[in-house]
């Protein structure tokens, strides 16, 4: 996929971020690029890198939320089964 073709980064689903930055991983380590593209596609990996980062520690913080809801909900069930 050429430069110009590619989506923005925050158009990209987690799972299409994650596979353009594991091809892009691959092309690195072969070093088949020139260096000029090959710091094209570095910055772009960056890029996808901060912002699968981002969406896991938005992930993380809901899933923490969710817990203490839950705990919340047992500790609330605990507590009126202790009073019944």
């Amino acid at each position: 996929m050429e430069t110009g073709d590619r989506k923005p980064v925050e158009e990209l689903t987690f799972r299409e971020a994650m596979g353009e930055l594991d091809g892009i991983v691959r092309v690195l380590e072969s070093n088949s690029l020139e260096l000029e593209d090959s710091l094209v596609s570095y910055e772009r990996g960056v890029a996808l890198l901060r912002a699968l980062q981002g969406r896991l520690n938005e992930a993380q913080q809901k899933v923490e939320v969710l817990m203490g809801e839950l705990e919340g909900e047992v500790d609330d069930a605990t507590r009126d089964a202790t009073l019944s």
